[in-house]
């Protein structure tokens, strides 16, 4: 039997800390990581003539290589002697390497600052130039990389200018000064990493809770259109029962094969409008109630047209065609779609005047709702678009198209076609006959 020994957390902190450094400097160090262009929708970038755009994304590219070419002229300017001049190259060199090999661009910058101190005219250990060189890379590589990195960075570079100054070859005073320096500018990259990273996280976050509220949108309406629907199928299973009990009652003498026929189309018609009161359960809402009276039909959109004309709205109505009774879920379909429209007509241009338009013809119903410009003062509503949603839901239930646009004058235009079969009748009709 073995007994596992548990590590203690300093031992555990100090290999986090080591692996933390090893996965921030040590892995793939001299990887090929060529810096990314600027988006064209940047909210600078953007404002630019199109023409100038696709220039403008390598804008930072340009700056890091005008910062190795400062750093390059400026020790080529400080330069006492050849070999000086030849080690001005080195620095600038790091400074342009942050551009594809951001890691391994800051190692060259920490190597050659003993080089340049020892050979080089400067100060110690950094000199004028070699500060502004490796502080340019320090500020490139903490933005291409992360937090972590950047602190890993500073504290090497700092402990490299204390183990010279104070451990190595002679006094310097330039230590404290990169320090503190590279300490500030490090603190506000990662600033800006930070709210970057917090922008990028609501975004992701807007996004995620737009599609879900777009998804509960759908399905509230599927199950309104749900709900609804089962009052006008429940009505024809109860019609199929009752006429199937009273069946063998209009034939004398009828064959025992006939009785039990409609006993048995009874039974399933009774089964089914069980199976429908459990459906319509499972999609009842806790604060939803039956309606009292039976669903509408277009029969009672004059009175729906009454009630918004008393609400503010002027309205007109044309009917085109052969009038006729169609299956009731096409009816209410249609009627529900009429009155959502002319409630969004209310809801969103306030003064306009609606046109409802309705076409009987072989192949369907056609319907057509219309609305003119608002004419007073538009206030915004948390629910915009989702009765549309819901009419095409509807729409699309019965294998119908639908178009909804804005109109050249400034209002709004609803166009609906549900096809209906030729030569089918509603069950109503069927019944009586």
């Amino acid at each position: 039997m073995t007994e596992t020994k548990s590590r203690s957390p300093e031992f555990q902190l100090a290999a986090g800390a080591i692996g933390g450094l090893r996965q921030s400097l040590f892995n793939d160090a001299f990887a090929y990581r060529p810096m990314p262009r600027l988006g064209t929708d940047g909210p600078v970038i953007r404002r630019l003539p199109k023409r100038m755009r696709e220039r403008a994304t390598w804008s930072l590219h340009a700056v890091v290589v005008l910062a190795a070419l400062i750093v390059f002229l400026l020790g080529v300017a400080q330069a006492e002697d050849p070999l000086a001049e030849v080690l001005a190259v080195f620095p600038a060199i790091a400074v342009a390497m942050t551009l594809v090999r951001p890691v391994g661009a800051f190692w060259l910058s920490l190597l050659l600052t003993p080089v340049t101190a020892v050979f080089g005219n400067g100060g110690w250990p950094w000199g004028p130039v070699t500060f502004f060189a490796h502080l340019v890379v320090l500020i490139v590589v903490a933005a291409r990389t992360g937090r972590r990195t950047a602190a890993w960075m500073w504290g090497l570079t700092t402990l490299l200018g204390v183990v010279m100054e104070n451990l190595v070859w002679r006094p310097g005073t330039t230590t404290f000064g990169m320090a503190l320096t590279s300490a500030f500018v490090l603190l506000v990259v990662s600033t800006v990493q930070i709210r970057r990273d917090m922008e990028r996280e609501v975004t992701v976050q807007r996004t995620v809770t737009a599609v879900e509220r777009d998804r509960r949108t759908l399905l509230e309406e599927r199950t309104t259109i749900a709900r609804e629907l089962h009052d006008v199928v429940a009505h024809h299973m109860s019609v199929v029962a009752i006429q199937a009990e009273a069946a063998p009652y209009r034939v004398e003498n009828p064959p025992p094969e006939l009785e039990q026929a409609f006993v048995t189309i009874r039974e399933n018609a009774v089964a089914a409008l069980t199976e429908l009161r459990r459906v319509l359960g499972v999609v009842r809402a806790e604060d939803y109630q039956a309606p009292d009276a039976p669903q509408p039909t277009l029969a009672q959109l004059d009175g729906l047209l009454a009630n918004v004309s008393e609400a503010g709205l002027t309205t007109e109505k044309t009917v085109t065609g052969a009038v006729r009774e169609l299956p009731q879920g096409v009816e209410l379909s249609a009627y529900r779609i009429i009155q959502e429209a002319l409630s969004n007509t209310l809801r969103h241009a306030p003064g306009a005047t609606a046109r409802v338009e309705i076409g009987y013809v072989l192949g369907g119903l056609g319907v057509r709702v219309v609305n003119g410009p608002p004419t007073g003062p538009v206030k915004p509503s948390p629910g915009a678009g989702h009765g549309i949603t819901g009419m095409r839901e509807r729409v699309a239930m019965l294998n119908g198209d639908m178009t909804a646009d804005a109109t050249t004058d400034g209002g709004y235009e609803i166009t609906v076609f549900i096809p209906v079969q030729a030569g089918s009748e509603p069950l109503e009709q069927a019944d009586r006959a």
